[in-house]
């Protein structure tokens, strides 16, 4: 190809003319531009995607009766926008506004209302590059033993089959009803076929035909008039106020590690769409401010962790203390309990040691006895050893010798010690009864059972209240002692878990304590009151003048304190990671700034990519904020920004093609198609592993490939037949390979919806569209890639005109 055929139209270096330069040189600058231009269109559609979400999740407050109590009423926000026309809508042209901007540009103002090669082929490549490259990656990306299957498969349904009919429709209009040749009534039809879309579409997701049964809503979403949803305030959950709780009373955690850990967990919780991801993926990729937190990685482990036993689970607080360290939750070895008690002429007194925690591992401990008024070698045998809890192993016992004498003597006492047999074995942990008092008596009574107090005082913090027994005159043999709760101020099952149980003392056992779980409610102003009382004992076993104890649970204004401050800065972190900014002043510190800013969790990626998307970042960051006008103004501004970027790209993308040879069509389906597409297929995987459901990955894709027709074909087509109607004129759009290449991807999508559909039923393949067994997984998601190949390789034959059809 001539080199002076692709001296025109310029826009990389309007002050120079690189015409003379190496061919090569050239191509190589302009390659570098386009892809250069590919971020800026990236990082333009980031800010229009923002002022998308702040548009589409516009809410208004409504009444509803509270759950617990139906005669009050709560006020809520629920969403305006319907989910699928909003992601139909304004999130479709949010992901394909470059392919639609690029159509319209080239026949309205580079073509001067003729068509062009570059659009509908970027439009038909696109599609392709989604339906079958994107899917593919998002079935083969979803962990091993998980699927996710389409939650709203009726709207699915309905934009598959309008996808299939758009690219039969575009082949009818070009090649069969007026061929090379669009009137007016054919554009118009093209571009109508877009809101007749939207109306079946939500026709479908609100089953006004052929409704189904009714899918139960996630926590925390309830489903009210015209499908808006009840979003919960995120601080004010239940279950994100116990995980506040949780992390706020771990001593090891700072309070910006807790504020950080309950900003991801309230990010979680929150419903995320397409576009949230595929902002979220622009930002990574781009060194920009993330959508999601960044936690250093002993951090990332204790979320991971306690993502997997629950957030305000009994044993999050161990996971949370261990995994600050780096560690895996340890076993936990104490004594069974605090003191012992034998007859000096039982002769071998039997301690128990108790493991809890980590049972999986084989847990050594050391322990040796301590000498109080009873002394080694002449009233007991002092022992010194390692004790070994094989895997599954919970109990164990040490055996002491008890030195039996003929002479008179008081009670005496002796002590048993635990110590960690390795202090380098983080996997083994020690106890709080690590020491044990073991009593020398000589009565054989089974003893009397008393309440260590009349009355306790405990902090509602506290998680669990031990109320102590204890056994005095005699601990022969085994004995049971039944107790209960009653309510006072406090309710069983509100306030606290109690009710009633039986406390069992084995021989020699001289102290046991009853454990009450103690609801940590929201409540922190009163005090509250339960008793505890003792009931009976076994026969020969008596109860001691303490049998009754009231529990006073207190208000813990430290902690409130504490718990106050963890919220203030979960709220400055949530804020940290909302989609826009409030104002030009940190819009533009924003684009200054690597990683939005936050330096300190910045990665060597993040300092380059930042390096090279600074200049578009402070040049969009002119464009109001989203929070001008609900996000309208941002909306506008940043439509004619993508415009602009994308006459650019459409102008070196051709003189690229000339200069290494490609025609036009080959360029769009090559290099443009996927250009515009790649932050698409970051999105859709991100969105395929972290959702539920498959809606928000390929679900947008049936989607996005119908607008991409509908809108980015039909508007310009309308604009350009009504310019030649009103000229006399025909609007002449040559078939050419298009239709070829239309047909291709057709046959292609034909083949990825019938094999989406298997896997959607076959139990072989895990009853899913993505994800299941891996080698079906595996083999699916490369068929669709391959089928992509097949497209391309066919479409670059016709194009050369290497086969004819």
């Amino acid at each position: 190809m001539a080199i002076d055929a692709c001296n025109s139209g310029t826009l990389l270096l309007p002050f120079l003319d690189e015409s003379g330069w190496n061919q090569k040189l050239r191509a190589f600058v302009y390659l570098i531009a386009l892809l250069w231009c590919f971020m800026g269109i990236a990082i333009v559609a980031d800010v229009f995607m923002c002022a998308i979400e702040t548009i589409t999740s516009k809410t208004k407050e409504v009444k509803v009766p509270k759950q617990d109590n139906p005669s009050e009423m709560d006020v809520v926000e629920i969403r305006v926008w319907n989910d699928t026309v909003a992601n139909l809508t304004l999130m479709a042209l949010g992901s394909s506004a470059p392919e639609i901007l690029l159509a319209i540009i080239e026949i309205v103002i580079l073509n001067k209302f003729e068509a062009g090669k570059l659009g509908p082929s970027t439009i038909v490549g696109s599609a392709a590059f989604n339906l079958l490259v994107i899917t593919g990656v998002c079935v083969m990306s979803i962990p091993t033993h998980e699927q996710r299957r389409i939650k709203a498969i009726k709207v699915f349904a309905v934009t598959a089959s309008f996808s299939m009919l758009a690219y039969i429709w575009l082949y009818l209009a070009l090649s069969a009803i007026t061929p090379d040749v669009i009137d007016l009534w054919e554009a118009i039809l093209t571009f109508l076929l877009f809101p007749i879309l939207v109306v079946v579409a939500y026709i479908a997701d609100k089953e006004y035909c052929c409704p189904g049964k009714v899918q139960p809503q996630d926590p925390g979403v309830l489903e009210l008039a015209e499908g808006a949803k009840t979003l919960s305030t995120p601080t004010h959950d239940p279950e994100v106020e116990s995980f506040i709780k949780e992390v706020s009373r771990n001593p090891d955690l700072s309070e910006d590690d807790a504020a950080m850990l309950v900003a991801a967990h309230i990010k979680s919780r929150q419903p995320k769409n397409y576009g949230y991801y595929r902002v979220s993926a622009i930002r990574d990729l781009g060194g920009s401010h993330k959508l999601r937190p960044k936690m250093d990685p002993k951090l990332r482990v204790i979320y991971e962790e306690l993502s997997e036993v629950g957030f305000s689970s009994s044993g999050a607080t161990a996971i949370m203390s261990h995994a600050l360290a780096g560690k895996v939750q340890p076993a936990r070895v104490e004594f069974a309990a605090p003191e012992f008690a034998v007859l000096e002429s039982d002769k071998i007194v039997k301690i128990g040691v108790k493991r809890s925690g980590n049972t999986k591992i084989t847990a050594s401990v050391n322990y040796e006895t301590i000498n109080g008024t009873a002394m080694a070698g002449s009233d007991y045998e002092a022992k010194r050893d390692v004790l070994v809890f094989q895997p599954g192993e919970n109990l164990k016992h040490i055996n002491i010798t008890i030195i039996d004498d003929n002479e008179w003597e008081e009670n005496e006492v002796f002590f048993l010690k635990l110590a960690r047999f390795d202090y380098k074995d983080d996997t083994v942990e020690i106890g709080e009864q690590s020491i044990t008092e073991v009593t020398i008596i000589n009565d054989d009574e089974p003893g009397t059972f008393s309440l260590e107090n009349p009355s306790f005082v405990i902090k509602e913090s506290i998680g669990k209240a031990y109320i102590k027994v204890n056994r005095t005159q005699g601990t022969d043999g085994r004995v049971e002692v039944t107790w209960k709760t009653t309510d006072q101020t406090a309710v069983n099952g509100k306030d606290y878990h109690g009710g009633s149980g039986t406390l069992v003392f084995e021989h020699g056992e001289q102290a046991k304590s009853i454990a009450i779980d103690i609801i940590d409610d929201k409540d922190f102003e009163k005090d509250e009151t339960f008793l505890v009382e003792l009931i009976k004992t076994s026969a020969g076993a008596e109860i001691g003048h303490i049998r009754s104890a009231a529990v006073n649970i207190v208000n813990d204004d430290e902690y409130r304190r504490l718990f106050d401050r963890v919220v203030a800065l979960t709220h400055i972190n949530l804020r940290r990671l909302e989609l826009g900014s409030e104002s030009w002043a940190s819009q533009f510190r924003e684009a200054m700034s690597v990683n939005g800013g936050d330096v300190e969790n910045a990665t060597a990626i993040d300092y380059v990519m930042h390096f090279f998307t600074f200049a578009w970042k402070v040049i969009f960051a002119i464009i109001p904020p989203c929070t001008w006008l609900g996000g309208w103004v941002t909306f506008c501004v940043a439509l004619m920004m993508i415009g602009l970027v994308t006459t650019i790209v459409g102008d070196l993308a051709t003189i690229f093609g000339c200069l290494i040879g490609l025609k036009d069509e080959a360029t769009a389906i090559l290099f443009v198609a996927l250009g515009t597409s790649l932050p698409d297929l970051f999105a859709s995987k991100t969105a395929a592993v972290n959702e539920k459901y498959a809606d928000a990955s390929v679900g947008n894709v049936t989607g996005s490939n119908s607008v991409n027709v509908f809108l980015g074909l039909g508007l310009p087509w309308v604009i350009a037949a009504s310019y030649h109607m009103a000229k006399g004129t025909v609007f002449e759009v040559k078939a050419g390979t298009l239709s070829t290449s239309v047909i291709t991807y057709s046959c292609c999508a034909v083949l990825c919806f019938v094999l989406l559909l298997v896997r959607r039923y076959s139990k072989f393949m895990g009853r899913a569209e993505l994800g299941g067994p891996n080698v079906t997984k595996y083999v699916s998601g490369v068929f669709l890639i391959f089928l992509w190949f097949v497209y391309v390789l066919i479409s670059c034959l016709v194009i050369y005109e290497i086969i004819t059809f």
